[in-house]
């Protein structure tokens, strides 16, 4: 899946936003730490709603791959 980072420079570094994504915003000094903390942070919220969202179905729930 590909997702759109919106990255900004400011006066104390970089800024940005995942668009496709709620919550996920970070700031670095560099433009590439940016990036990888963007990265990171994106691959550790799906993980996370995954976890969440399999804990609120408890069980008795199917899988259906999704193309949007």
């Amino acid at each position: 899946m590909t997702y759109t980072a919106l990255i900004k420079q400011t006066d104390d570094g970089w800024i940005g936003w995942v668009e496709e994504v709620p919550g996920i915003n970070c700031q670095e000094a560099t433009y590439d730490a940016l990036i990888e903390t963007i990265k990171i942070t994106l691959r550790e919220a799906i993980e996370l709603n995954k976890t969440d969202a399999r804990a609120a179905a408890i069980s008795d729930y199917s899988e259906l791959a999704l193309s949007v």
